[in-house]
């Protein structure tokens, strides 16, 4: 095996890890984050809404199952670094192609292994998420933490531009649709018009500044607000499309930065969580049926709780979901937070009780990840129907 080249990684506040390159050779910052998935590294790479940040895996080997064909999230990988302990020396699954390292050098993306991870992970939970250069072209801390102090933050980044298609797409089942959605692509995962053809729903992936008007062209039954990068407060175009849309009477449901797209539109304030929601480990309770789901989530800001509990800096309340569920009142109607995380009771999805209307901040699409919340897309496709049905009988 070839021989590595020296790399370090420095955190903004001065932590600082010693490595060797994995993937490119190179110089790269962003925020780092964690990922607590034992599975599913190809998908986290290509995920846009990772764009802009460098992931930490928790698993502590990566790499064993190599690179497919068929599980990318979008058409590269979109992570600003890459932080492993262990790199697999083989790759064995029947559908791969070519390994995870090979992959990662080819399109540029600096990472390190042989960093402890675990306490990489622990530091960004006592210390917050944060700022993370790594180098293997130079070991010098002092100069690369420099560079990491003067680079972006996640605050007030407006990524979703980056992400966005640049051109209109359909993607439809094999037989003749049942439905039309029409979705706003702030950052799509390709898992997610898979899921919806699946129901028979023709999705028309419309880039992200599209207006409500060319929206409304293809005569969709429904609005899907995507998943994506970035801080929720830039996006105030999607914020006023979003208005618009439950103006007009149109359902709409979003996940995950979509999730934060509607609170926006029905009055909520967004803020930054300390180290984020990452992984398909994360308990949420549905309060329609109070189940508990095991979801995957992907997300660094949230939603506050109109009621500001506690998650905005307040002490936990363990049992805040054993109360009633929180409502609130809007333009629009009523509201409901529909789900919680029960970690830290940050909100997890909303339910408009007056327009069709609901979301969810985490990922019905997970893959890799368990399947807990597929059923979102049926409630989805109920919606629709239930909106069809008041508008034939109107």
């Amino acid at each position: 095996m070839s021989t590595r080249a020296a790399a370090i990684l420095v955190l903004e506040d001065g932590r600082t890890f010693h490595g060797e390159a994995y993937g490119a050779v190179g110089e790269t910052f962003g925020e780092g984050v964690f990922n607590t998935a034992m599975t599913g590294y190809q998908e986290t790479l290509t995920d846009p809404s990772y764009h802009g940040q460098v992931v930490v895996q928790t698993a502590p080997q990566i790499g064993n199952t190599g690179i497919n064909d068929e599980d990318d999230e979008s058409d590269h990988i979109r992570v600003a670094g890459y932080v492993i302990n262990d790199p697999s020396h083989i790759r064995s699954n029947w559908r791969s192609t070519r390994g995870l390292e090979d992959t990662l050098a080819q399109q540029g993306v600096v990472g390190i292994c042989g960093v402890d991870t675990r306490a990489l992970t622990r530091h960004l939970r006592e210390h917050g998420a944060m700022r993370v250069g790594i180098s293997s072209e130079s070991t010098d801390v002092a100069a690369l933490a420099e560079r990491v102090r003067h680079s972006p933050g996640m605050e007030g980044a407006n990524l979703v531009d980056r992400v966005t298609t640049e051109e209109k797409y359909v993607v439809g089942p094999d037989e003749p649709p049942r439905y039309t959605v029409a979705a706003l692509d702030l950052g799509i995962k390709r898992n997610t018009p898979r899921r919806l053809a699946e129901r028979g729903v023709e999705t028309h992936v419309f880039p992200a500044h599209t207006g409500v008007d060319e929206l409304l062209s293809v005569e969709p039954d429904a609005v899907f607000l995507s998943n994506g990068p970035g801080d929720p407060a830039t996006a105030e175009v999607q914020v006023a499309t979003t208005v618009e849309l439950l103006r007009r009477g149109v359902p709409v449901f979003g996940i995950c930065f979509g999730n934060q797209i509607l609170g926006r539109a029905l009055g909520l304030e967004t803020f930054k969580l300390a180290y984020g929601h990452r992984g398909i480990n994360q308990p949420v309770l549905d309060r329609h049926t109070e189940k508990v789901e095991v979801t995957a989530h992907n997300h660094g800001f949230a939603l506050r709780m109109p009621d500001a509990a506690a998650t905005d800096g307040g002490e936990f309340d363990p049992t805040a979901h054993l109360g009633p569920t929180p409502t609130f009142q809007t333009e629009f109607g009523e509201v409901e937070v529909s789900h919680v995380c029960l970690n830290d009771n940050v909100v997890e999805g909303l339910t408009c009780r007056d327009v069709p209307a609901f979301s969810v901040q985490y990922h019905p699409e997970a893959a890799a990840g368990p399947h807990d919340a597929d059923y979102l897309f049926d409630r989805l496709v109920q919606l629709i129907d239930t909106h069809k049905g008041a508008h034939h009988h109107a």
